[in-house]
């Protein structure tokens, strides 16, 4: 392989300098050469505003400060107006998924070469860090892993997991209404009107809601009604058909309390209804109708009990007997068919 001797080297470094002055002082002659941009010709004189600022020195008013400009970001937060709201955002989206799609196809590639091993998800990862210092995958292993036996695999078994997958949905939708519902006479049916009307996809949101509920109540109805027929209540799984029974008293209050929540006049009346049914009960009725409309009327203090009711009690009471509910499934098994 030939040497590069020190003069060539030498010389190769000054032929190198020589170029790069050269195209500075270019730069710096075409600079200097271009002719100066000359100013703008300046407007004829205001003498209008000239004589109003003396007029205001005069009588001693100090003249209002210019309008200052507005910020076209803030624009739609100061006057209201969404026009292009969602312009920028998409385009952070757009690019910003594709940007972080190309990195970490650059940061992958170049683990692989790096250390000569097939690649770990970075779920797996975390998956391994949590499993190191908490040891979780045993304990969930013995859960998850038990098999399901072949005629489980039928579609009517499957309807106490639709009622559960129907319960998220509610406890999903049921949140994004909570951002915009008031409970109070006053803004209960205006917060409702606004959620139609004026809120991005609010109309769905409020029916998948409205829907989902009454699917609820149909699907776990269906699923007791299975469990009836093909005798699943036997020993050893009394338990199981009474935290059933609790779940589905427990459905229902959520449709009974939510009905009122839009205080319109068919809820206003149907809570008024369904109230007398609950203090014509023997004995415990009038305790009954005292708690659930907090006096002797549906008045607002009804209106703060059900919404109470509806999104903190109810909620946790399900979520206690769903838990309850599938620990004992997974103890004691799916029971066979008759």
């Amino acid at each position: 392989m030939p040497i590069i001797s020190p003069k060539r080297t030498l010389l190769l470094l000054g032929l190198i300098l020589i170029t790069i002055a050269a195209a500075v002082a270019y730069e710096h002659v075409q600079a200097t050469a271009s002719p100066m941009a000359q100013p703008e010709p300046l407007d004829s004189p205001n003498w209008q505003a000239a004589r109003a600022a003396i007029n205001s020195s005069e009588t001693g008013a100090v003249p209002p400060p210019p309008a200052p400009k507005q910020d076209p970001c803030l624009h739609c937060h100061i006057s209201g107006e969404n026009k292009g709201i969602w312009t920028p955002l998409a385009r952070w989206l757009l690019f910003g998924t594709f940007g972080m799609i190309f990195a970490f196809g650059v940061y992958r590639s170049a683990s692989i070469w790096r250390t000569r091993s097939p690649w770990v998800p970075f779920s797996t990862r975390i998956a391994g860090w949590i499993d190191e210092r908490y040891q979780v995958s045993e304990p969930l292993s013995k859960i998850l892993s038990k098999p399901v036996p072949n005629y489980a695999l039928r579609w009517w078994y499957c309807l106490g997991g639709i009622t559960a997958f129907l319960f998220v949905v509610q406890a999903t939708t049921g949140i994004m209404l909570a951002f915009y519902y008031q409970p109070t006479p006053e803004a209960a049916y205006a917060s409702i009107r606004y959620i139609e009307t004026s809120v991005r996809f609010g109309a769905g949101v409020r029916a998948i809601h409205s829907w989902a509920a009454n699917g609820m109540i149909v699907m776990c109805t269906a699923h007791m009604l299975r469990v009836f027929i093909m005798g699943a209540f036997k020993a050893p799984r009394e338990l199981h058909w009474v935290s059933g029974v609790v779940l589905l008293v427990v459905t229902l209050a959520f449709g009974f309390t939510g009905y009122l929540l839009p205080w319109d006049q068919r809820a206003f009346w149907a809570t008024t209804v369904g109230t007398e049914i609950a203090g014509s009960i023997p004995v415990i009725g009038n305790p009954a109708l005292i708690f659930l409309r907090v006096g002797w009327d549906v008045t607002a203090q009804t209106l703060s009990r059900f919404y109470a009711l509806h999104i903190i009690i109810l909620p946790i009471t399900t979520l206690a007997m769903m838990g309850m509910h599938f620990l004992m499934i997974r103890r004691t098994g799916i029971a066979q068919p008759l």
